[in-house]
């Protein structure tokens, strides 16, 4: 019996899948809910909004698209649609503090989440301070549904999950089923994650078509701001890892309890990890896997290793 929480690793090099195993009962028909790996998919479709002029900017309040549904929001005009990538909004919410108007787990009590995202009273000018808050990245869900007047789903089956084939997914949704949670708790395969950690390797580009502007997932992987000590683009975490004498810049999406997507673009490298180590520390393994493990496996990097040296 399998005493650990692992449920899948994938490892993709070079768009080619390397190795794939599952666990714990897991295969690869078995759609995982990805937490807040999620949101960074919710980048990707944010460069579909502003490629079609859906959104004409980054720099849109994002009140131009939520007023009509929300008219009684007063006094976050000057919120953009980048803050909410940057997780800079200005808001009270913080998922890491519990006394946070805006945690997620306040938020979740509630029905009309994006409704209690805008009624949270600001503590920072928006753009001045980064603090991770999942109802953001919600309220930038419905600000690309009103602007394109479609469901989300819909936007992002045709402009994304379509185009790539993936058929085995399901958005989780809020209000009723009205709204979709774009900043968490999408259902989908490990396959599924790896072909999204592929596309940003291709910047952008499936199968000859460009799917996400190139400058678009060029933005994203730049650091935009820093939440918890981490470098952060367009919500994708990043930094740049000490392997012997070389550094390493890597990308990643994290979802609670070990869901990771991970993009080496210099060595053409993907991994996905799914797991169940929910609310806990013990996701470090998979970190530790992939660090001690997956890199070391990049036949290029083993050169900037002395014979000695450990990982």
């Amino acid at each position: 019996m399998q005493s650990h929480q692992l449920h899948s690793m994938l490892v993709l090099r070079g768009g080619r899948l390397v190795f794939e195993e599952y666990y714990n009962g897991y295969s690869r028909d078995n759609p995982h809910d990805l937490r807040s790996a999620t949101k960074s998919i919710t980048s990707l479709l944010t460069g579909a909004a502003l490629d079609q002029g859906v959104i004409p900017s980054v720099e849109s309040p994002i009140m131009d698209f939520l007023a009509k549904s929300y008219p009684d929001v007063d006094n976050k005009d000057d919120i953009q649609t980048r803050h909410l990538l940057t997780m800079s909004s200005g808001l009270d919410c913080d998922d890491f503090n519990w006394r946070s108007k805006g945690q997620e787990d306040r938020l979740y009590r509630t029905q009309d989440w994006v409704a209690s995202f805008l009624a949270l009273p600001p503590v920072h000018a928006p753009g001045e301070v980064a603090r991770y808050c999942t109802a953001g990245v919600i309220a930038l869900g419905e600000v690309i549904a009103q602007a394109s007047g479609r469901d989300f789903s819909d936007f992002a089956d045709d402009a994304l999950f379509g185009p790539m084939g993936i058929n085995n997914y399901r958005w989780a949704r809020f209000d009723n089923d009205e709204k979709v949670d774009t900043g968490g708790h999408l259902l989908l395969t490990p396959q599924g994650m790896a072909k999204q950690g592929l596309l940003v390797l291709q910047e952008g580009q499936w199968e000859g078509r460009q799917l996400i502007p190139r400058d678009w997932i060029q933005a994203s992987l730049q650091p935009q701001t820093q939440v918890r000590e981490t470098p952060y683009g367009y919500l994708w975490w990043m930094d740049t890892l000490p392997y012997g004498e070389k550094r390493v810049k890597v990308i990643w999406a994290s979802g609670n309890g070990g869901q990771l997507i991970f993009i080496v673009p210099e060595y053409d490298l993907v991994a996905v990890f799914t797991a169940g180590f929910y609310n806990s520390d013990k996701t470090a393994v998979l970190f530790d896997i992939f660090y001690r493990s997956i890199l070391p496996s990049v036949i290029e990097l083993q050169s900037h290793l002395s014979g000695n040296e450990q990982l």
